[in-house]
């Protein structure tokens, strides 16, 4: 069975979001955390503090699409009002 995974990573060094999906929750995390993309590359270290588990690709998209519109954003941020606060 594949599932399709929805992640938010958060910056050490700037405290702001990453939002992605992916299939390999794992490799992607260990890439980002590498300087192996280059829109978290200068953001490192990162840390996951966020995913959902789609078995749908197309669900996966249209929940990372959702997070990073303001109003997914300030979702996320209510969701997470206790860890983010911690």
């Amino acid at each position: 069975m594949q599932f399709y995974f929805v992640y938010i990573l958060l910056s050490l060094r700037d405290k702001r979001f990453y939002i992605g999906q992916t299939n390999n929750l794992e490799r992607r995390l260990s890439e980002h955390n590498q300087g192996k993309n280059i829109s978290t590359f200068v953001r490192r270290p990162l840390e996951l503090i966020f995913y959902e588990a789609y078995l749908n690709k197309k669900d996966a998209l249209r929940r990372e699409k959702y997070f990073k519109t303001t109003k997914g954003k300030t979702t996320l941020k209510q969701m997470l009002k206790e860890y983010l606060l911690a």
